[in-house]
């Protein structure tokens, strides 16, 4: 479990991660398998429909959290249930000992709880003299290794079966066979007299219906059945954010819970508990039964107008399932307690931001969490406040005090690009950076890095000006600080397709970065001045205002409205933003137009493009329409690896996720790869060529201006 402090020390973690052979191989083979199997589950519904319905259910319940709780307090209490609130972690644990001490009990047995593993409840267990046991068959194997899950519904996902059998002829002193049926035989034989002797049962919740007092828990194994109902006493540990007003609320979240997080139309077993049943243990013939709630911060942060979203988290690990650097590490590299996306964020409100810090630079940014989430949650947003934060807190990094300081100065900032063109000149070769120093090869070595162009786009606009006459449209073209100062060609290409269509072109020269970098840094108040910057820059009667860089597409349409407000300046502005194969796609240009030579061709779809803006099809179709043989790639909307300054920290995991992509490409056996971003072309071309991989790494611009009549 991350327990790192520094970057660097993290890295290393990272990278023993990244050299565990198994669980690379377990990451990718899940990661392939859950996208079909989630599809297949949500076929027939409109999971759009079901996520947005568990936003109003989540939502509406946030705003009455202390409500909720009175009513289920009292709707349980009718039942026999007791019902107490604890403050924090420490508080939980000591009533659950209490309660444990004051009914006798000493042997405990346990079901899967996340809210459990939050408080570090069993550490405090044991140390108050109780013996447990995690009765759910992952969480039993990750005791006895004394680790923490690596998954939220899959803890032991990063163990081979070898690993298990080997580990279970320990514990039996017995050599075990490595058939999993087998081994779960195994299972149910140590810990079945478990649940006979146990005393005390110890359970989490999914839901807690305030209308009924009822408690529902949603499992895939019959443990948690035997541990509700077996032990005479019977606690439950639960966040508050799991109160639901209605069966019918939480009826609404179950209809997306298991279909999000494992791809079964539903769980093995879905159990409800209204009071305390009778119970043959029992010296009085009835179970003794307390439900716990865990604040924790949970009420602060519902009262938070952008964080309040995290409490709709369901727990379904989705956020792990798609995304590409929990590939690459798994859970114990990705999160302290709680994993994947929402672990970045729930770290920092429930453990801290020591825990945090390091945690929080871990995300590439790619969207593929907000894109699947069960609840609408917005995580990298949420991801780059939390970075905001902590610069706030902890004072800001250097190297991100000092790009802040250079990018806010429009001049200043493009000053230094064109004296790296200088500076270079030592390393620079045939349009790429060779023979750099020892720092920067030990890690970065896996793709070549371009050299700065001689003369940047910005001062061949001028020159390269169309003349059109009675245009059909007039844009303003936003280039980013990457076309603008190394891929000017990208744009040069598009100036070529534009003119073709009769599209008048202007390129306004006070543009600048589109303030992404800083974003993802937490450089939150220079992100705004950028912003601002380029707004006034792009004022004007225009059309459309075009880009060729997907992530500056995104920032400008969406980043801008979540930095300076959702202002009709703001929103006239984002209404403008179009991405290059969207706008060209709308000029209703024929196959006619362009030479159809059907070479074959497949694509990468930026994240920014795909997901931040709901850009899929205009691509394909303009490959198509200008005269290629498009190949589709298996995981042509996966993550190249690059997520800008991501791949300079953590350069380990950019690598294998590029090498992922690079092989998928190879498989598709095109001759281009087209994409819509500079730093996809970055990386991917990079790593093409560092490699040596047959296919050429192009920009949509040029294949399509390479294929003009």
């Amino acid at each position: 479990m991350h327990t790192a402090t520094t970057l660097r020390d993290y890295n290393q973690q990272v990278r023993a991660a990244l050299d565990n052979a198994f669980l690379r191989e377990a990451m990718d083979k899940f990661a392939t398998a859950y996208p079909a199997g989630r599809a297949n589950a949500f076929r027939e519904y409109d999971a759009a429909a079901l996520i947005q319905k568990v936003v109003e259910v989540k939502d509406a319940g946030l705003t009455r959290l202390d409500e909720l709780f009175v009513q289920f307090k009292a709707e349980a209490e009718k039942r026999g249930v007791h019902v107490h609130l604890a403050q924090d972690a420490a508080e939980a644990n000591a009533l659950i000992a209490q309660i444990g001490k004051a009914a006798g009990c000493r042997r405990v047995v346990k079901s899967k709880s996340m809210t459990a593993e939050e408080t570090l409840l069993n550490h405090t267990l044991e140390a108050e003299g109780f013996e447990i046991t995690e009765t759910d068959l992952g969480e039993w194997i990750i005791q006895l290794r004394h680790e923490g899950p690596s998954h939220m519904v899959m803890p032991a996902i990063h163990l081979s079966r070898y690993q298990v059998a080997d580990l279970f002829s320990q514990v039996t002193r017995q050599t075990q066979p490595t058939d999993i049926q087998r081994l779960v035989k195994v299972a149910r034989r140590e810990l079945r007299p478990k649940y006979a002797a146990a005393d005390l049962g110890i359970s989490g919740a999914n839901f807690a219906i305030a209308e009924t007092g009822t408690i529902g828990i949603v499992t895939n194994e019959g443990n948690a059945r035997l541990v509700t109902t077996l032990p005479r006493v019977h606690i439950v540990l639960t966040g508050l954010d799991k109160l639901c007003a209605s069966l019918e609320d939480a009826l609404h979240i179950l209809r997306v819970l298991p279909k999000n997080a494992t791809g079964q139309a539903i769980t093995s077993y879905v159990t409800w508990i209204s009071g305390a049943n009778p119970c043959a243990a029992a010296t009085s013939g009835t179970k003794e039964m307390h439900v716990i709630f865990l604040d924790n911060g949970r009420r602060a942060l519902a009262k938070d107008p952008l964080f309040r979203q995290v409490l709709r988290c369901v727990r379904c690990g989705a956020c792990a399932n798609v995304c590409p650097v929990y590939r690459m590490v798994g859970g114990h590299a990705m999160g302290h307690i709680y994993i994947g996306a929402i672990g970045l964020i729930l770290t920092y409100f429930f453990h801290g931001k020591d825990k945090a810090k390091t945690l929080a630079q871990n995300c590439i940014n790619c969207q593929a969490c907000k894109h699947i989430c069960a609840a609408g949650i917005d995580l990298p947003l949420l991801i780059q406040e939390i970075r905001a934060r902590i610069n706030e807190e902890e004072g800001r990094p250097l190297t991100s005090s000092l790009l802040s300081m250079a990018m806010k100065n429009r001049k200043f900032f493009h000053g230094l690009l064109r004296a790296a063109k200088f500076a270079q000149k030592p390393v620079a070769s045939g349009g790429y950076l060779r023979h750099l120093p020892q720092i920067f090869t030990k890690d970065h070595g896996f793709r070549a890095l371009p050299a700065i162009a001689e003369v940047p786009f910005r001062d061949r606009f001028p020159a390269l000006r169309p003349h059109i006459d009675q245009p059909t449209m007039r844009i303003a073209l936003f280039s980013g600080c990457v076309q603008d100062f190394v891929y000017p060609e990208h744009l040069e290409a598009a100036l070529k397709v534009l003119a073709h269509a009769k599209v008048a072109v202007d390129f306004p020269m006070e543009q600048t970065c589109c303030g992404l970098p800083l974003t993802t840094m937490g450089e939150k108040a220079a992100a705004q001045d950028v912003a601002r910057q380029n707004m006034a820059a792009l004022t004007g009667e225009y059309d459309a205002i075009v880009t060729l860089c997907a992530s500056c597409a995104s920032h400008l349409a969406h980043g801008y409205a979540q930095l300076l407000g959702s202002t009709p300046e703001v929103r006239a502005f984002a209404a403008k933003v179009m991405p290059f194969s969207v706008f060209v796609s709308r000029l209703g240009l024929a196959p006619d137009h362009f030479r159809q030579t059907m070479e074959r061709a497949t694509l990468h779809a930026p994240c920014h493009l795909c997901r931040g803006m709901g850009v899929t099809e205009e691509p394909r179709q303009l490959l198509q329409t200008a005269g290629y043989e498009y190949a589709a790639a298996e995981l042509e909307q996966v993550c190249c690896g690059f997520g800008g300054t991501y791949s300079a920290k953590f350069p380990g995991i950019s690598e294998n996720i590029l090498k992922l992509k690079l092989a998928d490409v190879a498989r598709t056996h095109a001759e281009t790869l087209v994409t819509e971003c500079p730093g996809c072309v970055l990386q991917l071309r990079g790593g093409a060529v560092q490699h040596g991989h047959g296919f050429e790494v192009r920009h949509m611009a040029e294949v399509l201006a390479a294929h003009l009549k």
